[in-house]
C-alpha cells in the first residue's frame, strides 16, 4: 500500500527564498538618501526661517527634528518591507516610487508647518521685545502696518516698535491682550522703521544689572557679551519673549542688537 505521509518538504529555490540582505541593502541605500536630503531641509529651515537663537527661543529646531526623525525613519522601513526580488521589475519599482512619492509629501507637509511657525518679527512693546510667528499674523491686517512691513521676509525677522494705544483703544488693547493677541500681533500698531533704533536705545536696561541678577552666571554672560566684540559696559538689554522659552536680546548704545544670551530678563 502507498504510504499517505508526506515525504520531507521541498527546500524553496533560492530565488524564493526571503532575500534579507537585499532587503537591509536596499533600507540602508533609501536611509542615506532621506539622510541627503533632510540635510538639504536644515540648511533651508536654520539658515533662512530659524536663524540663531530662534532655532532655541522659536521651537523651530525641536519641531523640525520630530518632523524629519519620523520621515527618515519610516521611509527606509517601509522600503524594508515592500523590497522582494521575487516581484516583477515594474511591480518592485512602483512600490518603491509609491514609497518615495509618500515620503517626500509627508516632508514637504511637514515643512510647511514649520515654514507657517516660523518667527518673521520681533516687536518691541514698551520694555521688552516679543517674537511674533507668521501664523500669529492675519494678511488682511498687514496693510495697516507702515509700507516696509507689509512683506514678511522669508529670511530672518523685521526688527520693529509698536506704539502705545491711543486712549480710544485702551480697553481694546486689554481685551486683544487677554485673547493672547499682543500689540506685536497687530500691525496696526508698528512704527515706521526710522523710529526703531531710537526707542531700544531708550527702552533697554544697563546690562550690569543682569549681571548683578545672575552673579553665579557671570562667566556665561560675558562669554555672550565677548561674541558682540563690545565691552559690558557698552551694551544694554531687553527680555526677549518667545513660544518656547525666554532669552535676552543685547543692545549696543545706537539701539542696534548685536547679540542675545539664554538668561530671564525680567
Amino acid at each position: 500500500m502507498q504510504s499517505t505521509f508526506p515525504g520531507p518538504p521541498v527546500s524553496a529555490s533560492p530565488a524564493r527564498r526571503f532575500d534579507l540582505p537585499s532587503r537591509l541593502r536596499a533600507a540602508g541605500v533609501h536611509l542615506g538618501l532621506s539622510a541627503a536630503v533632510a540635510g538639504l531641509a536644515a540648511l533651508l529651515v536654520f539658515g533662512l526661517w530659524y536663524p540663531t537663537p530662534y532655532r532655541e527661543i522659536s521651537g523651530g529646531r525641536e519641531l523640525f527634528f520630530i518632523i524629519v526623525a519620523v520621515d527618515v525613519v519610516l521611509g527606509p522601513l517601509i522600503t524594508f518591507a515592500v523590497f522582494d526580488r521575487r516581484k516583477l521589475r515594474h511591480a518592485l519599482m512602483r512600490d518603491l516610487a509609491v514609497v518615495g512619492i509618500l515620503q517626500l509629501a509627508g516632508l514637504g507637509y511637514g515643512l510647511h508647518t514649520v515654514f507657517t511657525v516660523r518667527p518673521v518679527v520681533v516687536a518691541l512693546e514698551v520694555d521688552r521685545l516679543r517674537v511674533v510667528r507668521a501664523i500669529d499674523l492675519v494678511d488682511a491686517d498687514l496693510n495697516k502696518a507702515p509700507p516696509e512691513w507689509r512683506d514678511l521676509p522669508w529670511k530672518g525677522v523685521h526688527l520693529l516698535a509698536t506704539r502705545a494705544p491711543a486712549e480710544g483703544e485702551k480697553l481694546e488693547a486689554i481685551d486683544f491682550g487677554l485673547a493672547g493677541i499682543d500689540l506685536g500681533m497687530r500691525p496696526e500698531f508698528w512704527l515706521p522703521a526710522d523710529r526703531t533704533a531710537a526707542l531700544l536705545a531708550q527702552a533697554a536696561k544697563p546690562l550690569a544689572e543682569l549681571q548683578r541678577r545672575y552673579p553665579e552666571r557671570a562667566a556665561e554672560l560675558l562669554a555672550y557679551v565677548a561674541d558682540t566684540g563690545l565691552a559690558a559696559e557698552q551694551l544694554k538689554f531687553l527680555p526677549l519673549l518667545a513660544r518656547s522659552s525666554d532669552w535676552v536680546a543685547l543692545v549696543d548704545r545706537d539701539g542696534k542688537v548685536v547679540g542675545h544670551a539664554p538668561f530671564d530678563g525680567f
